[in-house]
């Protein structure tokens, strides 16, 4: 009981250090400012960015906890290489709305396509990317904007650390935590202001809030709960990591508001 109970401590703990960001997020202005499909553009464009590293940092999670070259050989515990697998297969090729499978990142892409939104900086940037494996060439051609270029960089920081317990407590409370709250705030807003032209992104969303906030967070907790375990290092990075991230998360909903903002000017 003692270690359940130290386990559970250190969980709030992390809670209680990230409480204050995570409500500047889930309350941004951003959510508000965007009034009609051109400044929807403007978010989908910072976003996506968003959508697309969150695949990479939840495969390299799947890369660190699971075997995934052969020779096969078991790796760690067979309870995390379950709740990665599991949250892979949701995420990795999940169903859109007419129930055909595809990923959350493929689905973003078709969400942005029906709204009218260009595809072509995140889609030059993932093909420069692949020939190169240049971030800074690739962020170039692709015109990124700033405030993605740094959240992005700052994922990728995070899964270049090799650590499995930072990276999940990452993809938990900068991720899978957090997207079912900041996801209902926007939501609510597009079902007042936006016809069915977006019903697409609109089924990303509320996909998000369902699976996130159902399954997915509390399978994400349990993994990074029992990759801390007692290990007060582990612990701390976890918290340093998960700080981090949420600050960048800030500042990609800053530059999109900030975009949108200007536009009206």
């Amino acid at each position: 009981m003692d270690a359940v109970f130290t386990t559970t401590n250190r969980m709030d703990r992390i809670r209680t250090s990230i409480e204050s960001l995570r409500n500047e997020i889930i309350s941004h202005p951003l959510y508000h400012i965007i009034q009609d499909v051109e400044d929807l553009k403007i978010f989908m464009k910072y976003h996506v960015y968003a959508v697309w590293d969150f695949m990479s940092l939840l495969k390299a999670l799947q890369s660190g906890l699971t075997c995934t070259s052969y020779p096969w050989f078991p790796v760690g515990s067979a309870n995390t290489r379950f709740l990665i697998n599991e949250i892979v297969v949701g995420e990795e090729s999940d169903v859109d709305e007419n129930g055909i499978r595809m990923s959350h990142f493929e689905l973003y892409l078709q969400a942005m396509k029906q709204a009218g939104a260009s595809a072509s900086s995140i889609e030059t940037f993932i093909k420069v990317l692949q020939l190169t494996n240049d971030f800074d060439g690739a962020f170039n051609a692709a015109n990124t904007p700033r405030a993605a270029q740094n959240f992005v960089t700052n994922t990728f920081d995070v899964i270049g650390t090799g650590k499995a317990h930072v990276q999940a407590a990452v993809f938990t409370f900068g991720r899978e935590d957090l997207i079912p709250g900041m996801f209902m705030e926007l939501v609510r807003d597009l079902h007042q202001k936006f016809p069915e032209s977006i019903g697409t992104f609109k089924y990303y969303l509320e996909r998000h809030i369902e699976v996130d906030g159902d399954h997915h967070s509390h399978l994400a907790i349990e993994m990074t709960t029992e990759l801390c375990g007692d290990d007060d290092q582990k612990w701390n990075e976890a918290e340093q990591a998960t700080v981090l991230s949420l600050k960048h998360r800030k500042l990609l909903w800053d530059g999109a508001y900030d975009e949108i903002r200007a536009r009206r000017n």
